[in-house]
């Protein structure tokens, strides 16, 4: 399991949720020490060579754990990962290495439904907006996953939004270099939210997590913003990071 940069600092609590929900549906989940950033905002900032050095890292460090799999909470991350292979395609070290590799990558919403969610799974009554990560949704073609885990939680209400396959305004560190633009788009995105009433907003990267919140906070809505992992987590009733219940 990649840990990554900002949700140990920022998201802690999806890391927890993660972990749980996947040891609960069977997988032995390892998160290396020695990980490293995966490179995703370096990329972003056009260093890419301090992109490629952390990605040999990690190639070493995740290789040397033997796992089938490496999971990612993380929309960006994950989408940089499986380019691990382009990104090191020159390189003649590691460009097999960097292939074989991308090709182990999953978004955790891939790993858990590569079969149906173990029970029980109780219910969260909640009208739930989910709305796409464009590095999920255009970066790694994953659109049905999310909302397939969503739908399986007894009385949880899936919304459909209008517009969920549009930018929030995060886009890695697009609302730190643009704030205007990203303003514009997280307005747009607020629009469609409202509209559907939703009591919970859900999401798979933690840029996204954090504009969402921005924008919530803007418009006075008493709407929390979580990850898919945290309502699994909250559905198979599972303690929170710190004993703290998951937020509705």
């Amino acid at each position: 399991m990649l840990t990554g940069c900002i949700m140990p600092a920022l998201l802690p609590e999806v890391n927890h949720a993660t972990a749980q929900v996947l040891a609960a549906n069977g997988y032995r989940v390892y998160a290396p020490l020695a990980q490293r950033c995966c490179g995703a905002l370096q990329a972003h900032a056009g260093e890419v060579e301090s992109a490629r050095r952390l990605a040999r890292h990690n190639i070493a460090i995740f290789e040397a754990t033997g796992a089938e799999w490496v999971v990612v909470n993380s929309a960006g991350c994950g989408a940089l990962m499986k380019e691990y292979g382009h990104l090191l395609k020159d390189d003649p070290d590691f460009a097999l290495r960097a292939a074989a590799f991308s090709k182990r990558v999953r978004d955790v919403s891939e790993a858990l439904t590569a079969a149906p969610l173990r029970q029980p799974l109780h219910p969260v009554p909640l009208r739930v907006a989910y709305d796409d990560p464009c590095h999920l949704l255009h970066g790694q073609k994953i659109h049905a996953q999310p909302r397939h885990l969503l739908q399986q939680i007894p009385a949880l209400q899936l919304l459909e939004v209008s517009e969920s396959d549009w930018c929030c305004g995060s886009a890695g560190i697009y609302n730190l270099l643009h704030p205007e633009t990203a303003q514009a788009l997280l307005d747009r995105k607020m629009a469609h939210l409202v509209a559907v009433e939703p009591q919970l907003i859900v999401t798979g990267n933690p840029g996204c997590i954090l504009q969402l919140r921005q924008g919530v906070a803007q418009y006075g809505l008493a709407v929390g913003v979580l990850h898919p992992v945290e309502v699994l987590a909250r559905a198979y009733q599972m303690p929170a990071e710190n004993g703290r219940e998951i937020p509705a």
